[in-house]
């Protein structure tokens, strides 16, 4: 089990292995958080305190409102999105969360999500 921990120690993400690869995006709000990103079924991954965390959902433009980003109420660290539609079997966990060595050994793809929402690798 892996685990991706915010900065106190409030929202801890735990999930079933390290990841091989994470994304970093570019997209108005992945390159302001700074995230990267490791994908996983929701049914994999556990929260240990889902109530710690505050969600941002994007209202204005609701084809891009269908996740919601969620940080620890208390030190800022986003720590995953879900998705807002029960059909989609995919989550982001924020990798960088995650142990340096667990981080280091994975590939970093770059994904174009400003304009092309192609891998640029």
């Amino acid at each position: 089990m892996i685990e991706a921990v915010c900065h106190c120690g409030a929202v801890r993400v735990a999930v079933p292995a390290q990841p091989e690869q994470v994304t970093d995006c570019n997209c108005s709000i992945c390159r302001r958080l700074g995230t990267l990103w490791a994908y996983y079924s929701p049914a994999q991954v556990k929260v240990t305190d889902l109530d710690a965390t505050a969600a941002y959902v994007r209202r204005d433009q609701p084809e891009q409102g269908h996740i919601a980003f969620h940080h620890c109420r208390t030190c800022g660290c986003t720590t995953h999105w879900s998705s807002l539609d029960p059909t989609r079997d995919r989550m982001g966990v924020n990798a960088r969360l995650m142990a340096l060595e667990v981080l280091g050994q994975a590939r970093i793809r770059h994904l174009d999500g400003a304009d092309t929402w192609e891998y640029l690798d």
